[in-house]
């Protein structure tokens, strides 16, 4: 994995500054600031921010509302599971945050080809801060899970400087919204948060899931929640 200090190549920053932009509308408008955008063959086909808050989904996460995108545009062009399988294989993720544990499984199941990432997600990370599901050899991706996890190529520290400094004006400005999932998660669990959150995964995993995607934002959110409640009760 790269570090901050590595000389980036002009389309490496170009394509990072996109999603840089795509988190400074997540910023406008009230979310944590994350950004990102999805290259196929070179050019941009997806691009999402942060949506949690407005939608009152925790799983909107950048990543998730790019490749939703990618999902809902390829079913209606008639692809099958596996035409879009082949077409992940080729695309590659800019995004401005290491990708959460949920983001990284959900991007391990459906075979991204690379990802670019900014600042480190040392709390949340599933690229290597707290789990590393990019990994093909990670145990996680090999414990027999039949949805055939698959790791990618990762590469962190690309304008890391810029997207800490969207963090740390959103977090000066404080959350106007309250307290998000992992706001909760990191000020330590109470007995009665702790069963929200497991009714709350409960009823995501046992809603119908209408695409792949949902499939596996259900999976993922519940899985990293009771990880998440594991590691910082």
């Amino acid at each position: 994995m790269a570090s901050s200090g590595e000389e980036w190549s002009p389309d490496t920053l170009a394509f990072m500054d996109l999603a840089i932009q795509q988190a400074k509308l997540a910023l406008d408008s009230l979310e944590v600031p994350v950004g990102c955008v999805i290259l196929e063959d070179g050019k941009v086909i997806a691009a999402g921010r942060n949506r949690t808050t407005e939608t009152r989904n925790a799983t909107r996460h950048a990543e998730m509302e790019a490749i939703d995108v990618l999902l809902d545009q390829w079913q209606k062009n008639g692809l099958s599971q596996s035409e879009i399988a082949e077409k992940f294989s080729k695309c590659c993720l800019y995004v401005t945050c290491e990708p959460c544990i949920m983001c990284a499984a959900a991007l391990s199941i459906l075979g991204i080809k690379e990802v670019y990432y900014g600042c480190a997600n040392e709390k949340f990370g599933g690229c290597g801060s707290i789990l590393s599901l990019h990994l093909s050899d990670s145990k996680m991706l090999n414990s027999g899970d039949v949805l055939g996890r698959k790791g990618f190529k990762c590469t962190g520290g690309v304008m890391a400087s810029e997207a800490v400094s969207l963090f740390r004006s959103f977090y000066e400005q404080g959350n106007p919204n309250g307290m998000c999932c992992e706001c909760i998660i990191r000020a330590g669990f109470q007995e009665e948060k702790r069963h929200m959150v497991d009714e709350m995964a409960i009823s995501m995993t046992q809603s119908k899931c209408k695409s792949i995607f949902q499939f596996v934002s259900s999976f993922s959110i519940v899985f990293e929640l009771h990880y998440l409640y594991i590691i910082y009760q």
